[in-house]
C-alpha cells in the first residue's frame, strides 16, 4: 500500500505506542495489543483508513473452537487474523450488512509468530496481520494478498 507523500512510514506512526517488549519479558496485555492494532489501522492511507472506519476491530487471546471447526483447524496458533464480514465491493448487491464487518487479531499467535522470526518489530507484525485481513474487507483473496506483498 504506498504511503500519501510526506506520512511517515507506519512503524513510525506507530513508535509511541510501541514499548520495549523485546526487553521485557512481560507480553503485551490484550489492551496494550488493542491499542497496537487500532494505532495500525488509524495509520492507514486514505481511501482505505476511511473505507475500513466502521469495521470492528477485535482482540482475543485465540480464535475460539467453533472459529477453528468452521475453517477445518486443529492448532489455534496457525490462525494469527481472520476477516469476517461482506467485503466493500458486494454490498451494493447484497444491501445493507446485517452486522458490521469485524477483524479478529489473535494475540497468542502473532507473539509467538514475532518470538519466532525475530526479524521484525511487534508493531510491524500487528500491522501486517490486519493489513492482510483489511484486504479480505476490501474483496481481496490469499492469493491476491501474496501477490501484492511479492511485488
Amino acid at each position: 500500500m504506498p504511503a500519501r507523500s510526506g506520512d511517515p512510514p507506519l512503524s513510525a506512526a506507530l513508535s509511541p505506542l510501541d514499548p520495549p517488549w523485546s526487553d521485557n519479558p512481560v507480553a503485551p496485555s490484550l489492551d496494550d495489543f488493542a491499542a497496537l492494532a487500532r494505532a495500525a489501522l488509524d495509520a492507514l492511507p486514505e481511501p482505505f483508513r476511511g473505507l475500513s472506519q466502521d469495521v470492528v476491530l477485535r482482540v482475543d487471546d485465540f480464535a475460539d473452537a467453533e472459529t477453528l471447526e468452521a475453517l477445518g483447524m486443529e492448532e489455534p496458533f496457525e490462525l494469527t487474523g481472520l476477516y469476517f464480514g461482506v467485503d466493500v465491493g458486494r454490498r451494493d448487491e447484497m444491501g445493507p450488512a446485517a452486522e458490521p464487518s469485524r477483524i479478529f487479531l489473535y494475540r497468542r499467535p502473532i507473539l509467538d509468530e514475532w518470538c519466532e522470526r525475530g526479524d521484525v518489530g511487534l508493531s510491524d507484525l500487528i500491522a501486517h496481520v490486519l493489513i492482510h485481513e483489511i484486504g479480505h474487507h476490501f474483496g481481496l483473496t490469499d492469493d491476491d494478498i501474496d501477490r501484492i506483498e511479492d511485488d
